[in-house]
């Protein structure tokens, strides 16, 4: 299936790009003024081949799994968390649940790998296995269960899609996984462990250390091809990065635009655009990481996330924020009044 859905994406509409910036030169307004907003709205008028796309229901898919190498001591949390977080978002305790509230928008939440068995109503158990094997060992999982985790995610945006979403956040909750994000980003741009491992959870100096260490270790056990996403993804990924890389696939396939977090998600959306890079079309960048890494891999998508707030919560707050920019944006889009509405184009033109 993976590779069908890859060969399906295609390019962007261009004619409702064009009418969407005839439309946004037409308002009451100084041509190119909303900067950054025009873009996105054009590029979303393109993503769904509509000059007025609708962008009322949305959702953060939020991809929860555990990850084998925790066990190094390079958290300071222990992966007991990972389980507690996931059950906190049906209890609408969780930082991202307050972020979508505000933006009038659903989580999903998928147990991609989680340790544990978590019986919550609404939970979607999509398991590839009970969290992956420790990368500072051998390769977190098989090369087929990347592919099925990146299946997984291409499933869960197809049934979002047959429910009528037409927009999407990403995130994710897995105690670990800025490690693997950093072993996955370190190889994929050809950067030094150094530059791309963060503290994470607030991790000591000492403990930094100990994570740099660790990533450099997997990397040189499982020798990771750095021409092949997918052997990246098995050697040193976790379930999360693997189900969101899905995520980003199946946006593009099914044309809905979709938002990247933080620094986990930014490492999926850098795979899938490995895999096939008209995905990047498709894919927003919602505010930039206080993780280090998140910087290079962003500069690598070519993207500028929309803010800049220093935030690494995670959970797919980043998106649910960005959510009220880009309504923003369209409420302006649809609602403003135009230069002829305003009498001033006869001005503005001339009679020459």
């Amino acid at each position: 299936m993976l590779y069908d859905i890859l060969k399906a994406i295609g390019q962007l509409y261009d004619e409702p790009m064009a009418e969407a910036k005839k439309r946004l030169d037409s308002l009451l307004k100084p041509t190119g003024s909303l900067g950054v907003l025009e873009e996105i709205i054009c590029r979303i008028a393109g993503i769904r081949g509509e000059v007025y796309p609708s962008i009322d229901k949305k959702t953060v898919i939020i991809m929860c799994s555990d990850n084998g190498v925790v066990e190094e001591g390079v958290t300071s949390c222990p992966k007991e968390v990972t389980t507690c977080l996931t059950s906190s978002l049906f209890r609408g305790l969780a930082t991202v649940n307050a972020f979508t509230r505000h933006a009038g928008a659903d989580i999903t939440v998928v147990d991609i790998g989680l340790d544990s068995d978590l019986d919550c109503e609404g939970l979607i158990c999509r398991k590839i296995r009970k969290g992956t094997c420790n990368i500072a060992k051998g390769p977190a999982m098989t090369r087929d269960e990347a592919i099925r985790a990146i299946e997984t995610g291409i499933g869960i945006v197809k049934d979002l899609k047959n429910k009528g979403y037409n927009m999407l956040g990403t995130g994710e909750v897995g105690i670990g996984n800025t490690t693997t994000s950093s072993a996955v980003s370190s190889v994929l741009t050809g950067s030094p462990a150094e530059e791309m491992v963060g503290r994470g959870a607030g991790l000591s100096d000492e403990g930094l250390m100990k994570k740099i260490e660790t990533v450099k270790k997997a990397i040189e056990i499982n020798k990771p091809n750095p021409d092949d996403p997918i052997d990246v993804l098995s050697k040193l990924g976790g379930f999360d990065i693997a189900g969101l890389t899905g995520c980003f696939i199946g946006a593009a396939a099914y044309r809905i635009p979709i938002l990247i977090d933080g620094f986990i998600s930014s490492c999926a959306a850098l795979l899938a655009v490995r895999m096939e890079p008209k995905v990047r079309a498709y894919v927003f960048s919602s505010h930039g990481s206080a993780e280090p890494g998140s910087r290079r891999v962003m500069k690598e998508l070519g993207l500028e996330p929309m803010l800049s707030l220093g935030m690494r919560v995670g959970e797919g707050t980043g998106t649910a924020l960005a959510f009220n920019l880009i309504d923003a944006a369209f409420e302006a889009y649809t609602k403003m009044g135009t230069y002829a509405d305003a009498s001033i184009e006869k001005y503005m033109t001339g009679n020459k």
